[in-house]
């Protein structure tokens, strides 16, 4: 973790009076980047000057940009993230953000794109038998699931490691069945850039510290709003614990024999901690700590029909969880917020994006149909929080506090490229 950070003149508020409110008219987002990353600099410990001012001017600004006005509640005190933002994750809208382009060592959370990139491209019973070329190159100290050379695993279990685990092994081995990591992280880079994520260079498809390798808080959260366009995505990203096949070995008798562990999401908003509690409405998305990056998270969760996306990046709270707790005011201040705070911005579309009322298919890993948009008024509530191991897919069933697969109605995320408006986790308050 980095060392604390002193607080600094540009946290202050920057306040808009309710008669400037009246008159507040956002101009249109402008795709302008901030100047591309230099390979072996680290991360500052101010924002930069100059910053992107995609999804508005006002996201460019250092500092906090909110909109506080009569009604409106007041920002928690306490936040001591680098950077973070609070987005609506349907209609688009940034209610309020801190250094939201400031360019920033991702950690984990870079794997929100790698899933968004590569998710669809196996069937989930797809099976690969790990070779050792294919888990070369690992960070020293990387987060594993657990994956063995000589063993064979499906493209679901793979996954389930990335998600849950954050495993970099099931990461690596993805990237060799996609032929490579290079062509991987080629085009992670090019999918970032489709989707207007230009604070971003990715160097490692895992996330680990490299030079060069940035994101912000705003990519983040287009990376998590792309991602939950998919179905195995949110799957995945809202399960709490599943199996996970071990290592084949021969039982007492001379059996051949391969058991499964258990392994659980290590995003503590979902599962849940000794000193924090699973978060209401949480869904996912991803969670990641390294050293330059120190902790980061980007969260979803759902309230009374309103879907909310926070990135939170490197906090200088010495508590423990403390990204998630973070995380969980803004969330709070989010939820009593949205409907009384104008926007400082929006969450800009894929360049890609289709206009308005057009249909399409929610992707699935192996680029399987997913929800059709006439589907999401009538599903049914589906209980999510575990799954098993095999070709089968993420089964859902009651974990630690049950759950509801909810698909939202309308068509206010107007950026769909082919996908639908997402169905959504959320988190019944009492337990089963």
């Amino acid at each position: 973790m980095s060392a604390p950070q002193k607080k600094t003149p540009g946290r202050s508020l920057l306040v808009t009076s309710a008669a400037a409110l009246s008159s507040l008219a956002l101009t249109a987002p402008v795709a302008l980047a901030a100047p591309s990353p230099t390979p072996s600099a680290s991360p500052s410990a101010t924002p930069p000057a100059n910053m992107s001012t995609v999804g508005g001017d006002r996201l460019g600004q250092a500092g906090t940009q909110v909109n506080l006005a009569s009604g409106v509640p007041v920002l928690p005190k306490d936040v001591t993230a680098r950077s973070w933002i609070v987005t609506d994750a349907e209609s688009g809208d940034v209610l309020a953000a801190h250094n939201a382009h400031w360019r920033l060592p991702p950690a984990s959370t870079m794997k929100m794109l790698f899933a968004d990139t590569v998710l669809p491209k196996f069937a989930k019973t797809e099976k690969h038998k790990v070779v050792p070329s294919d888990l070369a190159g690992m960070g020293a100290g990387s987060s594993l699931v657990g994956i063995k050379e000589g063993e064979t695993y499906t493209v679901h279990d793979l996954w389930l490691g990335v998600f849950l685990r954050s495993g970099n092994d099931a990461v690596r081995v993805l990237s060799a069945m996609n032929k490579g990591v290079a062509k991987t992280v080629t085009e992670m880079n090019e999918h970032a850039e489709e989707l207007q994520a230009l604070d971003t260079h990715v160097v490692s498809p895992d996330g680990y510290d490299a030079p060069g390798q940035v994101s912000s808080a705003y990519d983040l959260t287009l990376f998590a709003r792309s991602g939950l366009q998919k179905k195995d995505f949110r799957e995945y990203c809202s399960t709490v614990t599943a199996k996970f096949p071990g290592e084949t070995k021969k039982d007492k008798k001379g059996k051949t024999v391969r058991k499964s562990f258990e392994i659980q999401n290590t995003n503590r908003l979902l599962s849940g901690d000794y000193d924090i509690s699973q978060y209401q409405g949480i869904a996912g998305v991803k969670n990641g700590n390294t050293t330059n990056a120190g902790a980061t998270f980007t969260g979803v969760a759902e309230r009374d029909g309103r879907v909310l996306l926070v990135t939170v990046m490197n906090p200088s709270g010495e508590g423990h969880n403390e990204v998630y707790k973070e995380t969980a005011k803004l969330f709070d201040w989010g939820f009593k917020a949205a409907g009384k705070v104008q926007p400082v911005g929006e969450l800009v579309p894929p360049k890609g994006s289709e206009q308005p009322g057009s249909s399409g298919e929610a992707g699935q890993a192996g680029g399987g149909s997913g929800d059709s948009a006439g589907s999401r008024t009538s599903a049914k509530p589906v209980a999510s929080a575990t799954a098993d191991g095999d070709s089968r897919g993420v089964e859902t069933a009651l974990a630690i506090t049950g759950g509801l697969l909810v698909l939202l109605a309308g068509a206010a995320f107007l950026v769909n490229r082919r996908w639908p408006l997402p169905d959504l986790v959320r988190r019944r308050s009492s337990r089963p």
